[in-house]
């Protein structure tokens, strides 16, 4: 990975030597068939021809290229050795003339890992499937460039592939004696170009608008996935949801979509949930669903449909000029996903998910070591890698939709059309958005700047309450807190919402104020007077970016009246504000559990109600007292089969429940259950057991030693899919063996024959929280593995690694410090794998406080 970085510094210099004016890109793929090309890797043809102007004649810069070899250089006419230029990364090229044509013949790789040109075998039928993920930097991987946004450039794709096949880019294709032949692209950046090729199960339509002036925009839609998944292809979704989505940006940004046709493929072994290539839209293939799945998916599924397509716009049309600002279009994306399925689809309680979902991923973030501003500073393309994260996406976002509430709706969608306009087919910083903002709403807007994107950390917001004798309130205040490591008290605009049960028992808002807080503490003039409330809720609606405090009062209502709240809105901002106490060990462990287990089953919002799963099982694993963890892990269990045996046969409540109990099961007669209702000998009315919830059963059992190799193995038989591949690896490394954890150790950090997906399926079998005694001989062989599989592998398997396989689950004071001697005895290791570490320290850190906290809670 070290010499296939790329420096700020180097973008820069070159970006003020270059300009380019086109690529031609030729690519052979009949080599994804058949018999290797010898004992290297699989390869291919890829001849480029890149035309560019250079403002220093004479001066020398390099092209991007990683492959194994390169078989010719051209540069303005000039054949170069491509052994004294070409050095695995990099092509030297020296003494540019005014107007330049580089033409590059290479063998590029194809890849096994989710980054530039990946091959997918299909288990099912052996048909080959291939697509390319370049974001932030491995177009290179795949051809000739410039590898760097702010230098874009028109595109003409020419991809010659088995006959049969399905091929797509990002403009439209004529197929004329065995060669696909794409129309030239708009200028783009390097990695939003895209290749799709395979046999893949293609459906199609069309969306149609027409303009107040008259015209007519006629844009083809198409929607793929591999043959094996095309019995499950809901596509109709997919085009209703799209439509909708169209609909409300040609409303809202009065920019028609620039990029012609619109396809989305949903492809194999994805890194990502999706990405933004115009014209050619991929994403991961699990958002075609399988078995059943609650409404959550189908909303999940919605927000990142919406999330790239709002991408056309802010990050395709406009690009952000380098990676400092990928807020400029991952903020942007996040919160106009959320905003557009809201108002445009069937999800409209989208900002409830927002609120529990995206948001608690952005908190993490922001109190790790490593938070960073929105805008942040990006050195190289490490950084860039792991900057895809929840302060550069939710936290962005939810800045984002602070600043509507500050400038207004109107202003805000203005300022958006005058971007558009103003910077088409361009680059951008943060200034060229603020002054057209500034422009739309009258406002300063630097002083906002700095206070919401150019400053790291979350600010906590509690009320203090008093009242008269009477019972009225005298005065409301909210206090705002920082940590002493990001002390910014930042302008606030909130809700203060007050509640009170009803003669029937509801939870109930009764009084609402907004209020601008802004420094230490800010008095809420609006609620004086008001009858005394039993829960005070800061930031009620969700207008602003903050973790929720409660006074003492507010606490004790919702331990006991939580699921009362009748608002669901209200219900998940509490929800995950007590969960915040939880982490910030503020709560015990022992007492969130209670709460989930008190007013989790009236949860009306099944998002919401999978987020509670997951936070419990985070506290028992994490945050509990390692004495109270058998006795906690009971009580989760027993509570979620209670749970499920009431929950509505039938419902996507029992679903969840049914998914929940499995991935807590713990007793004997718990696994019992489990193995009969795999085997049809145990019945839950309503409780279909398809073949995705068959695997959810079965990874518990081989977990607890109660599914060997053989069951696991006649399983897949059952299932021989990539998906089942995937589910036989996880529960084939979940089994309680040392042999085992062995093997899946070796398969992963000793070899490189596992594809990604196969590679973060092992390790998701392999760390399973109740084989702590199994997995602690790993700890050591972990610090003293990682540099190596850092330096040795890509950046994407690198982070699978160092994120997955770190022992979290030795959480003592000793795994603590051995991690904080690694990190100060590898002061020089790669900044960004420091910054993984780092990460993986403080989360143990504040797990051994929430283990404390909720010790001294048994007394």
């Amino acid at each position: 990975m070290p010499g296939e970085n790329l420096s700020r510094d180097e973008a820069r210099e070159r970006a003020d030597l270059l300009s380019v004016d086109g690529y031609e890109v030729a690519l052979d793929l009949r080599s994804a068939v058949g018999e290797t090309d010898g004992d290297g890797p699989r390869t291919f043809r890829s001849v480029t021809t890149i035309r560019f102007r250079c403002a220093e004649p004479g001066a020398a810069t390099f092209a991007d290229l990683i492959a194994p070899s390169v078989t010719a250089v051209t540069l303005n006419g000039l054949d170069l050795d491509p052994a004294a230029v070409f050095d695995g990364s990099r092509i030297a090229l020296e003494d540019l003339l005014a107007e330049n044509e580089l033409t590059v013949d290479a063998r590029c790789a194809y890849s096994r890992t989710g980054e530039g040109m990946h091959r997918f075998v299909d288990p099912e039928d052996g048909e080959v499937y291939l697509y390319t993920q370049y974001e932030p930097a491995d177009a290179r991987r795949v051809f000739a460039n410039f590898e760097q946004p702010d230098l874009k450039a028109p595109y003409r794709f020419e991809v010659t592939a088995p006959e049969g096949w399905t091929v797509r880019s990002n403009g439209e294709g004529t197929l004329t004696d065995g060669t696909w032949r794409f129309a030239e692209t708009k200028p783009i950046s390097t990695y939003i170009t895209a290749v799709l090729a395979g046999p893949y199960h293609e459906v199609t339509d069309s969306y149609r608008r027409t303009f107040a002036d008259g015209t007519v925009l006629e844009i083809p839609l198409a929607a793929l996935c591999r043959k094996g998944l095309a019995r499950y292809f809901d596509a109709e979704d997919v085009f209703l949801v799209t439509k909708q989505g169209l609909d409300f940006f040609h409303d809202h940004f009065d920019y028609p979509y620039p990029f012609g046709k619109y396809d989305q493929a949903f492809v194999p072994e994805y890194n990502l949930g999706a990405m933004e290539n115009p014209g050619l839209v991929t994403f991961r293939e699990e958002y075609i669903f399988r078995g059943q799945v609650t409404s959550a998916s189908y909303e999940r599924r919605a927000n990142v449909i919406l999330h790239e397509m709002a991408h056309m716009w802010f990050g395709d049309l406009v690009t952000m000029t380098w990676w400092d600002d990928l807020w400029l279009k991952e903020s942007f994306a996040d919160f106009m996903g959320s905003f557009s399925m809201v108002e445009a689809t069937r999800f409209t309680d989208g900002w409830i998910t927002f609120a529990n979902n995206r948001k608690s991923w952005a908190y993490r973030a922001d109190q790790l070591p490593s938070t960073h501003p929105v805008t942040a500073d990006i050195r190289d393309l490490e950084d860039a890698k792991l900057n895809f994260d929840g302060i550069t996406y939710a936290k962005g976002a939810s800045v984002l939709k602070q600043l509507v509430a500050y400038v207004g709706r109107d202003a805000f969608l203005e300022g958006a059309r005058r971007y558009f306009k103003r910077h088409a087919y361009g680059n951008t910083r943060l200034g060229d958005l603020l002054a057209v903002l500034e422009e739309t709403s009258g406002r300063e807007l630097a002083g906002w700047s700095r206070a919401w994107l150019e400053t790291a950390g979350v600010n906590s917001l509690t009320p203090q309450l008093t009242c008269d004798a009477e019972g009225r309130i005298t005065e409301l205040a909210v206090v705002q807190d920082a940590t002493p490591s990001h002390p910014q008290l930042r302008p606030h605009r909130v809700a203060v919402g007050l509640y009170r049960r009803t003669a029937d028992g509801d939870l109930v808002r009764y009084a609402r104020a907004e209020a601008d807080v802004d420094g230490a503490r800010t008095v809420v003039k609006e609620l004086a007077g008001a009858e005394r409330p039993e829960l005070v809720l800061v930031n009620d609606d969700d207008l602003t970016y903050c973790k929720i405090r409660f006074d003492a009062g507010s606490l004790d209502t919702l331990r006991d009246h939580l699921g009362d709240l009748t608002d669901p809105l209200a219900r998940a901002l509490c929800w995950s504000a007590l969960w915040n106490l939880t982490r910030d060990a503020l709560m015990p462990a022992r007492d969130f559990i209670g709460l989930v287990f008190r007013h989790a089953g009236r949860e009306s919002d099944i998002g919401v109600l999978q987020m509670l799963h997951a936070w419990a099982r985070s506290a028992l694993t994490h945050y509990a007292a390692p004495a109270w963890r058998e006795e906690g892990a009971l009580l989760l269990a027993q509570g979620a089969l209670s749970e499920l045996r009431t929950a509505e046969p039938g419902s996507q409540h029992q679903l969840t429940w049914a998914r929940f109990f499995a991935a807590v099961a713990e007793s004997a007669s718990d696994l019992q259950l489990l193995r009969g209702l795999l085997a049809g000998t145990a019945k839950i009315d309503g409780l279909s057991v398809d073949q995705e919830l068959r695997w959810a059963f079965l990874e518990p059992l081989a977990a607890h030693g109660q599914a060997d190799e053989s069951v696991i193995d006649a399983e897949l038989a059952r299932d021989d899919t990539a998906s089942g591949k995937r589910h036989q690896v996880r529960c084939l490394a979940a089994r309680p063996s040392a042999a085992v954890k062995a093997q899946a150790w070796a398969q992963v950090v000793e070899s490189d024959s596992l594809s990604n997906a196969l590679v973060e399926a092992t390790i998701a079998g392999f760390a399973r929280p109740g084989q702590r005694e199994l997995l602690a001989p790993y700890a050591a062989k972990y610090f003293a593995a990682i540099e190596r599989v850092w330096t040795e592998r890509s950046i994407q398997i690198g982070m699978y690694v160092v994120r997955g396989l770190f022992p979290a689950l030795q959480d003592d004071r000793t795994t603590l410090e051995a991690t904080e001697s690694w990190l100060a005895a590898h002061r020089n290791a790669a900044p960004a794998l420091r910054r993984l570490v780092l990460e993986a320290a403080d989360d143990m850190a504040r797990s051994l406080r929430g283990q404390e906290c909720d010790a001294a809670a048994a007394g």
